[in-house]
């Protein structure tokens, strides 16, 4: 399996358009959680001061309709395709953008939980990007194919590692422009080099509603939404709320640490980079997950995976209270977040096949809803306890529930459709 290939075998430049789509998507997607302290100060600057609720829903709502809105842009890639979804969904995104610049310090909470809707467009992008890099494609390349098309993961690094500074030397509307202004050129790019697969490439096989509740009475498909509401929803929610926890929590450690060693005054910028640093770990070792589940099988993965995040929430809410052991934890938490992604993502096909598609949206949809769960769990431990403990130990319950879905169902995959997958369950 050899990178040329993919200039000959298929289409490259709609597989370049994919990964650029879905890159910068992702990157807007979870634009707000590198901003939610700096928006925060500008509210309150207006007479509306959040509190850790209504902090954690302005975070969670870009997540929340971007999980159910994967479902809406794949029924659009089966009806318009692939090209005019992400388009119209992009010309959104871009919309809500621009007139969360426009706006800027002017803007109320409302309108900000109406920019955050639009924003899910891009983290439905998911649905779009995948599916028409991959029809292209032919099944030997479908791997290294969605695994180009889909690492835009690492968007969310990008947004930690520059929104702070933007936002401090030009505020953060600014930040929104930027935003605007890079999206605004991928659309254009992807109206020129991303085409639809022509029929004698690509044979669509539409989806129905029937064929969603058909897999929804499947058990395995209950499964598999929680194992990935638990991985993906555990590193988006992380992701997106890292920011606001950081500077919660270990505010005057960032500060000394950005005066001594950085040279840097802000600790929101400080905080930025940390919060890069754990999430990179979760962004780049989603493969790797999916390499060792490859090698030991995923159910056994998952075991290792989950056990260790379960352990490190459990350590972060008892007895983690320095702040570089904190790093450290949230940097591990990130890591094994991550390659459990890979894990699932190892078992998904092996099990539905056929139903990959459907899957992908279902699957990711509960993802998603994961992410949107534990932001708010973390914003309410805030408010309820002026402290994140309760939140990391419901976390690490969640997680355990997932360890024991594994020990139920792992005898039952390995002597029946384990059998005859083809890889290592």
């Amino acid at each position: 399996m050899k990178f040329g290939e993919l200039k000959t075998a298929g289409h490259f430049p709609t597989l370049l358009a994919a990964f650029l789509y879905f890159d910068f998507s992702f990157m807007v997607w979870t634009m707000l959680g590198p901003l939610a302290t700096e928006i925060s100060e500008s509210l309150a600057a207006h007479g509306f001061t959040l509190d850790p609720s209504q902090k954690a829903t302005l975070l969670a709502i870009p997540i929340l309709s971007g999980a159910i809105l994967r479902i809406l842009l794949g029924f659009g890639v089966d009806k318009f395709g692939a090209k005019k979804t992400a388009l119209t969904a992009q010309a959104i995104v871009i919309a809500s953008l621009f007139y969360g610049y426009f706006r800027g310090e002017n803007i109320t909470y409302n309108e900000l939980l109406l920019v955050a809707f639009g924003l899910g467009f891009a983290g439905a992008s998911f649905a779009v990007a995948l599916p028409q890099a991959g029809q292209w494609y032919p099944p030997r390349l479908q791997g290294l194919v969605l695994g180009l098309a889909g690492a835009g993961n690492i968007g969310v690094v990008l947004d930690f590692l520059f929104a702070p500074k933007i936002a401090e030397l030009w505020g953060w509307q600014a930040v929104f422009l930027v935003g605007g202004v890079l999206s605004t050129f991928i659309f254009i790019l992807y109206i020129f080099m991303a085409k639809d697969a022509p029929a004698e490439v690509y044979k669509p096989n539409p989806k129905k509603l029937g064929d969603y509740l058909k897999l929804l009475r499947d058990k395995d498909t209950w499964w598999f939404s929680l194992f990935y509401a638990v991985s993906f929803g555990g590193f988006v929610g992380f992701a997106n709320y890292m920011k606001v926890y950081l500077m919660n929590t270990y505010q005057a450690d960032m500060s000394a640490f950005g005066l001594e060693y950085l040279n840097e005054p802000n600790v929101k910028v400080v905080a930025g980079y940390f919060g890069a640093l754990c999430i990179f770990a979760g962004a780049v070792l989603r493969p790797v997950g999916g390499g060792i589940a490859d090698k030991l099988g995923g159910v056994k993965s998952l075991y290792i995976f989950f056990g260790a995040v379960a352990a490190l929430a459990i350590l972060n809410a008892t007895v983690v209270h320095n702040f570089y052991l904190a790093i450290v934890v949230l940097f591990l938490i990130m890591a094994n977040l991550g390659m459990a992604n890979g894990a699932v993502f190892q078992l998904v096909p092996q099990r539905f096949g056929k139903d990959m598609g459907i899957m992908t949206g279902i699957v990711g949809c509960a993802g998603g809803l994961g992410g949107t769960a534990l932001i708010k769990t973390l914003g309410w431990s805030k408010g309820a306890f002026d402290g994140y403990a309760a939140g990391f130990f419901i976390f690490a319950a969640v997680v355990a529930v997932a360890l024991i879905g594994i020990s139920l169902v792992k005898t039952r995959w390995r002597t029946t459709w384990g059998v005859t997958a083809g890889g290592r369950i």
